[in-house]
């Protein structure tokens, strides 16, 4: 079963262009001349079936261009040793090429990734050995057989890590065996001029660096996309520091917070909003109003802690604790207030939002061990659902102990002894604003 692990490349040109041959966000470009462009992304797509995922797409772009630039390579090759009048060499990477392009040709026809992924790495594999041995050992042919590498490194990135191992072996027990072999072969050498053999180690050994060094910048930014993906998914559902603890110390998440302030914040009626309105709209005003929500509260340093159909649950005070909690969920508050009531003139809504507050401590914690959940648990939680719930639309309704924390920079109206299910009586007040200097 194939195991693709690069990263999705939507145009195989633009790739390309970013450095030398493989994907890199951020990379510098250069730009190609529009007909080069155009033929080079035909070129690299001949194999590319409709309904390839972006991995596979990706694996068959590189391997293909990996391919016709090897082919194309390989004159070089066939015309030297033509030239030195070896003909049987010459004949080696001429195999190679017909091969190389038969098989491309079938690519292109039947999209069989499979079978083009192994002859392409069984030749380029094998014909280095059989082109060393034909020209009489390591020195006079260069070192080719180093091109042998290229077949293993494909191997590790075209098959997975497992399926490369036997491929190493195999390279491992040849290049021994042309060792032990070598000086026999030597013995019966063709006679190539100095310059041709030292041209051709330089030629063998930067062909070979390049490819790998190629091959190993795409893997480590590959790595370094997926990390960066999958932290900022994370990120997109725990705080930073529990997904860093999570991390590196896999297990229950758990800690009690004596002090910190809970909001939520619900949109009234939206029930019957939703009910008279398309499915995609309902959505669309939910995602633009809870993210201007996310916006305020990462503002203030404030942790979001989920959304509960329209209703809306942030917290001050951790997972980092801070001595202005109150302030800042108060400020938080005051600030979603305006912005919900620009967003529903903006989108012709007759909405109102309740918000309600309370301090207090609290057990947070991460639950789940599929789909990670960061949630908080206590009276406090509960009180703050309540004061939003028995709230007053477009209202912030707060707790006495919320209001003893904030009393000396906020107006309140006071609302008085309010009925809360669970509670019973409990005195209550509305948030308005911050004590403006110089009032009382």
């Amino acid at each position: 079963m194939d195991d693709p692990t690069a990263p999705a490349a939507l145009n195989p040109v633009d790739s390309l262009e970013s450095r030398g041959g493989v994907t890199a966000a951020g990379s510098p470009k250069t730009k190609l001349p529009t007909s080069a462009r155009r033929l080079l992304e035909r070129l690299s797509l001949i194999g590319v079936a409709q309904g390839d995922s972006d991995e596979v797409r990706v694996q068959k772009v590189t391997l293909t261009l990996a391919a016709e630039f090897v082919t194309v390579l390989s004159v070089i090759w066939v015309g030297t040793y033509l030239a030195l009048g070896l003909p049987w060499s010459a004949a080696i990477p001429f195999t190679y090429q017909a091969v190389s392009v038969v098989t491309l040709v079938v690519f292109a026809r039947t999209k069989d990734y499979r079978f083009f992924r192994f002859i392409q790495i069984v030749i380029i594999f094998l014909l280095p050995f059989l082109l060393q041995w034909s020209l009489g050992g390591y020195v006079t042919s260069s070192a080719v057989s180093l091109w042998a590498l290229v077949g293993v490194f494909g191997a590790l990135f075209f098959y997975s890590a497992r399926q490369a191992v036997p491929w190493f072996v195999v390279f491992v027990v040849l290049t021994i065996f042309s060792g032990l072999i070598d000086p026999r072969l030597s013995a019966s050498a063709p006679t190539i001029p100095m310059g041709v053999e030292v041209s051709y180690f330089v030629l063998n050994i930067l062909g070979v660096s390049l490819t790998a060094y190629l091959l190993l910048q795409y893997s480590v930014r590959a790595r370094d996309a997926a990390l960066a993906q999958s932290d900022g998914l994370l990120l997109n559902v725990l705080p930073r520091s529990i997904a860093e603890r999570l991390k590196r110390e896999p297990g229950i998440i758990a800690e009690r917070y004596d002090d910190v302030t809970v909001l939520f914040a619900d949109i009234a009626d939206f029930t019957s909003f939703a009910e008279r309105t398309s499915p995609e709209q309902v959505v669309g005003v939910l995602d633009e109003i809870f993210s201007a929500f996310d916006q305020l509260a990462s503002q203030r340093g404030l942790e979001k802690i989920k959304t509960i159909g329209d209703a809306y649950m942030v917290a001050g005070g951790l997972p980092e604790p801070r001595a202005d909690h109150a302030d800042a969920v108060a400020e938080l508050a005051l600030e979603m207030q305006a912005e919900f009531a620009r967003l529903c003139e903006k989108l012709g809504l007759g909405l109102a939002i309740r918000i309600g507050i309370d301090t207090g401590p609290v057990v947070a914690g991460v639950i789940g061990r599929h789909k990670f959940t960061y949630d908080l648990w206590g009276d406090t939680v509960n009180t703050a659902s309540r004061m939003e719930s028995h709230g007053v639309a477009g209202r912030i309704q707060v707790t006495q102990t919320t209001h003893r924390h904030l009393q000396d920079h906020y107006q309140f109206e006071e609302r008085g002894e309010v009925e809360i299910k669970g509670k019973g009586l409990q005195r209550t007040y509305l948030l308005v604003g911050r004590v403006i200097a110089g009032t009382s």
